[in-house]
């Protein structure tokens, strides 16, 4: 494919403290004080996504110390933050074994694990030649890294030639504040910078650049996967990329305050009954920037706000239609949470001040200008032992299970209504849970801890186990509400707590 030359960035040494050639991974006293911001978009849906918020916080300076790090958490669900800084590369990053995860060399390897936060910090963290690989894993959370030069043919290969990529069963992710980058297109033995197939959905990626390739992205692997969507893409940087920024293949997207400069052949593809809401984006020196593009099953837009600049279009035959020259809707497309949005003629500036990593993780605030939000802070509880729920207690009748229990301990004692008895897990974290043989809507829970042993549980977190995603975190026993959802088993996972914690009851209702 016809290319410029990519930005050669330069890679970042860790420092002299944690540059040991292991890569030791080295425990810190703040929790998630690296990470900025909370998620937003579709991730936020279906439970939202808290990555490894009030796990714990460890240092990685290599690929093989962020596969020790997922490998030695209590469970494949356990919080876990990893700080990552300096640059992972082939030659330091190895496969891992472990009860808790799932890994592989030569790739980092997010698979079949939930609860999760990579966020780079110090000098920054850039994989180098090194993809992140998703799959078949929910709430994870990805800021502040560089990604770079990627391979699906050549040498060295790496997660199929996809900086960031997401494969089957994945569940809200949120990717922030990255630097996705190639220095060519497939000729070049590259693929794409950003990819979704195999039913990935709840899915945002923001403040990011996206840059240097032949391919920014896609959701759905061919015109049949269409299992994909609810992804939001806003306020990134396309810039010098061919086409697929993104693609989509079925599925709902909602794409806005995004920059693009430097399309060379298409843009946002629509296709295969896809459906975007395109708002104030700002379109810069670029062709076909909006419409369907190499096949005959169309796909659809809704249009507002946006700016096309030096932008020219193809005439529309076979299997290119264009939107343009004067885009209009084709589709009406309800988006479920609240978002502001920066006007078009302001896009260029705010997201080349707050777009990448190493920005400072700057935000936008809806008037076009940036600002710096807090840090993330994982232990506000949700509870109020004070306002008991009303209704039928949905566990009476129900099941349970769990993770571990303490010796003479039942799952079973968490649902009998009975004070008197308890579950307790086998060591200071565990889980329990209720479920159900059909599908039931439960908004609130109340934990009550035996006599004696109050105040034991300290960080939990709510889990849908239908699909991973977390409900709610927070500390402490008492009255736990979420937005109403429908599930067939919910957990309750103690991830700290004081002593050996004991739950006498695990109450579910509906409201």
């Amino acid at each position: 494919m016809k290319r410029s030359a990519a930005v050669r960035l330069g890679a970042t040494l860790a420092t002299a403290a944690l540059a040991a050639a292991t890569g030791l991974v080295v425990s810190t006293s703040s929790a998630s004080a690296a990470v900025t911001g909370s998620a937003t978009g579709y991730a936020t849906q279906n439970g939202g996504t808290t990555g490894g918020a009030g796990g714990q916080t460890v240092r990685a300076t290599t690929g093989t110390a962020i596969h020790s790090a997922l490998c030695n958490r209590a469970s494949s669900s356990t919080p876990i933050i990893i700080e990552v800084q300096g640059t992972i590369n082939h030659g330091n990053t190895t496969k891992v074994s472990g009860g808790s995860c799932n890994t592989a060399a030569g790739v980092i390897e997010l698979k079949q694990i939930s609860n999760v936060t990579i966020v780079g910090v110090g000098s920054g963290a850039v994989f180098d030649q090194l993809g992140i690989h998703i799959r078949e894993s929910s709430n994870i959370i990805i800021q502040n890294v560089t990604v770079r030069n990627v391979k699906k043919s050549g040498s060295p290969t790496s997660n199929g030639g996809d900086a960031i990529g997401m494969e089957s069963d994945v569940r809200n992710v949120w990717v922030d504040h990255t630097t996705l980058e190639a220095s060519g297109g497939e000729s070049e033995g590259y693929d794409g910078l950003f990819d979704m197939k195999d039913n990935t959905q709840y899915v945002t990626l923001s403040y990011s650049i996206l840059r240097n390739s032949g391919r920014g992205g896609l959701i759905g692997s061919s015109e049949s996967d269409r299992s994909n969507g609810y992804v939001t893409f806003h306020h990134n940087k396309y810039e010098n990329i061919d086409s697929r920024t993104p693609l989509l293949r079925g599925g709902i997207s909602h794409i806005y305050n995004n920059h693009y400069v430097n399309l060379h052949e298409s843009g946002i593809n629509s296709r295969a009954g896809a459906r975007a809401k395109v708002d104030n984006n700002y379109f810069k020196d670029s062709k076909d920037v909006l419409g369907t593009f190499y096949t005959s099953e169309a796909g659809y837009w809704q249009v507002s706000g946006n700016i096309f600049d030096n932008v020219t279009w193809s005439a529309r035959s076979g299997d290119n239609q264009p939107a343009g020259p004067n885009p209009t809707s084709s589709t009406s497309v309800s988006i479920p949470y609240s978002y502001s949005l920066d006007s078009a003629s302001c896009v260029p500036d705010v997201v080349n001040r707050t777009a990448g990593a190493n920005k400072g993780n700057q935000v936008s605030n809806g008037n076009c200008t940036p600002q710096t939000p807090g840090p993330t802070d994982p232990t506000t509880p949700p509870t109020d032992p004070t306002d008991p729920p009303t209704g039928t207690n949905l566990s009476l009748g129900a099941g349970a299970d769990g993770s571990s229990k303490a010796s003479g301990t039942s799952y079973g004692n968490v649902i009998d209504g009975n004070l008197g008895s308890y579950w307790s897990p086998s060591g200071s974290t565990g889980s329990v849970s209720v479920k159900w043989s059909s599908a039931t809507s439960v908004s609130k829970i109340s934990i009550r801890e035996a006599a004696g042993s109050e105040g034991g549980i300290r960080n939990w977190r709510v889990l849908n186990n239908d699909t991973g995603a977390v409900l709610t975190s927070g500390s402490g026993a008492g009255v736990i509400s979420f937005p109403k959802t429908s599930l067939k088993k919910v957990t309750f996972e103690i991830t700290s707590s004081n002593g050996s914690p004991r739950v006498a009851e695990f109450e579910t209702y509906s409201g």
